[in-house]
């Protein structure tokens, strides 16, 4: 024994603790009487005191006899053990001791609550087994809800599961409630009214996205997470019939982007989608021409249809600007450059925009006429910006032409042909016949001291222009071969549908993934319709691409791994 012991002034300012199983499970089912009981025997065990059951009879005024049952019914509820009898000492147990333990149910108490359980079982033509009553009885020993509240529990189960009625059910939703401290008739009776009505709203949703079966009760959380940010029905079904297919997750990722940018109300919500739709086969319809595949348009839209549409360019304008950008090699991020650059200069009009791509058509034409004469040319924005200078300096294209050919075996063509250029234009050059003589020989045709850099980029320049004569010539082919194929009216027509079944696909992938199979096979079916036309006219999907001369470096020269080919004539 310890030398050292509390004071009574100190035990009188002790507290005594009562675990929260106690509150929860037991206090609610036991009587006055015995909570006291418990509660004074509770505090009795931090006291050093003499103090017998008589003693503590006498003080709670409860007959000895009673008190002897009472400590008999918590033994039952495996909260103390009884060690004596005569004289009554008692030993406390934690309350999680009782886990697990069968207890020892009184029938007498469940005598009405079993005569309506077994009512409602007729109704559904269910029978439980012994042991599921069993488990049931205990349930209602061990959690504090109401005998009529668990009665409500089974009815809703019995409503929804029909003849798959199972007890297990019955008590998972049970606890589930008690888990959100519904215990009583009313709280039970208002949860389900709300998820009545939250059935008929999904039952409708479900209708409007072609979801054929039963309402899912965990599919109500959406429902639930909506109405709290404000959301209201009517929006989230519109929002069903604007996706037309899909699942519920897809619906929630629609309204979650609704609820972003703080749309609630059904007008603001229509508004937002007729726009989002005309923005999403906008960038579809842009990255079709750009040769960019896109899944979900939405940060496409938000990052460039958006601004882009600010700014006053109209979908059609900009998908002949992503037309034109396909030829310079650009995406979305390289298209964004030049409409920027449009609109700085003030080119947002339709007439004005058509006026400039147009403008940049021939530049591009003519730069194409200049490579295939003085080797690779970048098509880039400033090379065609350094066409038109020359162009308003009123000099014709054969003049350009002459200067691409004295331009040849130059390391930087464009730089060279700039400069002759602008000398010919100080001394008033109009034609070929007018150049200066001292200017009418090629880089080439001097003889100049070249360090080893110089004949190396001179080397490389060459081969550089061999390479470029080729793709060049495949690709005139392919170009033929497909305006030759684009005549033919069937081809024609089939070759736009199969188009609009792609566009249709993707736009499929993201907001109705069960309707991505039939649009597969539909455009399959499209996609042999097309072969057959071209067969018909004795070409092939292959005649409508670029067939380079060598397949191992399609004519660039170089191999996947970056090494150069050695189809090049100078290495054989």
């Amino acid at each position: 024994m310890s030398f050292t012991a509390f004071s009574k002034e100190f035990t009188a300012n002790m507290f005594t603790s009562v675990e929260n199983q106690f509150i929860t499970k037991y206090l609610p089912q036991a009587d006055g009487d015995a909570v006291r009981a418990y509660l004074y025997g509770l505090y009795l065990c931090s006291c050093k005191d003499e103090f017998d059951a008589r003693a503590m009879s006498k003080l709670l005024r409860i007959e000895y006899s009673r008190l002897l049952d009472i400590f008999g019914y918590w033994e039952e509820c495996d909260l103390v053990h009884i060690l004596s009898k005569d004289p009554l000492f008692v030993e406390f147990l934690p309350v999680n001791h009782s886990a697990g333990r069968p207890k020892t149910v009184r029938a007498e108490k469940y005598s009405g609550f079993n005569r309506e359980l077994l009512k409602l079982l007729q109704k559904t033509g269910k029978d439980f087994k012994p042991y599921e009553h069993q488990r049931i009885l205990e349930f209602l020993e061990n959690y504090p809800m109401e005998q009529e509240a668990f009665l409500l529990v089974a009815e809703y189960c019995a409503k929804k599961d029909g003849e798959k009625l199972s007890s297990q059910h019955i008590l998972n939703k049970a606890k589930k409630l008690c888990q959100e401290h519904k215990y009583t008739f009313e709280q039970v009776e208002r949860e389900f009214s709300d998820y009545n009505e939250g059935t008929e709203e999904l039952s409708a949703i479900y209708s409007l996205l072609g979801i054929y079966r039963k309402v899912q009760e965990s599919d109500l959380a959406y429902l639930i997470r909506w109405k709290q940010a404000g959301l209201g029905s009517d929006v989230a079904k519109l929002c069903a019939s604007y996706l037309k297919k899909g699942s519920m997750a897809t619906l929630d990722a629609l309204v979650s982007e609704l609820l972003e940018k703080e749309i609630t109300t059904k007008p603001a919500a229509k508004e937002y989608l007729e726009q989002r739709t005309q923005k999403a086969d906008l960038v579809f319809q842009v990255a079709k021409k750009l040769g960019v595949r896109v899944q979900n348009p939405r940060a496409y839209i938000e990052e460039y249809a958006d601004k882009w549409l600010e700014r006053g360019f109209e979908a059609e304008s900009l998908v002949k600007i992503a037309a034109f950008c396909f030829k310079l090699g650009y995406d979305f991020q390289g298209m964004d450059g030049i409409v920027s650059s449009m609109y700085e200069q003030g080119l947002v009009d339709e007439n004005s925009a058509e006026d400039y791509l147009s403008a940049r058509e021939r530049q591009l034409k003519l730069l194409q006429s200049l490579q295939s004469v003085c080797g690779v040319l970048k098509k880039t924005v400033a090379s065609l910006d350094m066409i038109a200078a020359w162009k308003s300096w009123e000099l014709p294209d054969d003049v350009i032409m002459e200067a691409a050919k004295r331009s040849t075996g130059a390391s930087a063509p464009l730089p060279y042909m700039n400069k002759l250029l602008s000398e010919w234009k100080r001394e008033g050059v109009k034609d070929v016949r007018s150049i200066p003589e001292q200017t009418r020989t090629s880089p080439a045709a001097k003889r100049e001291f070249k360090s080893e850099a110089q004949m190396a980029a001179d080397l490389r320049g060459e081969r550089e222009h061999y390479y470029a004569v080729l793709r060049q010539k495949a690709q005139e082919r392919a170009e033929r071969n497909r305006k030759l194929a684009e005549n033919d009216r069937e081809f024609a027509q089939t070759d736009a549908a199969v188009k609009r079944g792609e566009i249709e696909l993707a736009k499929a992938e993201v907001f109705a993934p069960d309707r991505a199979g039939t649009i597969k096979e539909q455009l399959e079916a499209l996609r042999q319709k097309r072969a057959a036309a071209l067969s018909r006219l004795s070409l092939s999907e292959s005649d409508l691409q670029p067939r380079y001369a060598c397949l191992k470096c399609s004519d660039t020269g170089f191999l996947p791994d970056g090494r150069a080919c050695d189809c090049y004539p100078a290495n054989k």
